[in-house]
């Protein structure tokens, strides 16, 4: 099934790909590409929690501190 609207960021290189997409009949040729700064956000925030549970991990650059931490 193919999406009556595609939301997006404003990267320039959206468009062209989506026209490309319309021309080799994989997308739908009246779909329409809504490039807006903030719609696209309710989905990036999806992310919020996993990176607040990833981030404390990505001090340990190695074996010896992440031992050094839970020692103590």
């Amino acid at each position: 099934m193919n999406p009556r609207t595609i939301t997006v960021d404003k990267h320039p290189t959206y468009p062209c790909a989506t026209a490309e997409m319309k021309a080799d009949d994989e997308l739908w040729r009246f779909a329409r590409l809504g490039q807006c700064k903030f719609l696209n956000d309710i989905v990036e925030q999806d992310h919020r929690r996993v990176k607040r549970l990833v981030r404390p991990g990505l001090g340990f650059g190695g074996f010896h501190t992440a031992r050094r931490t839970l020692v103590g």
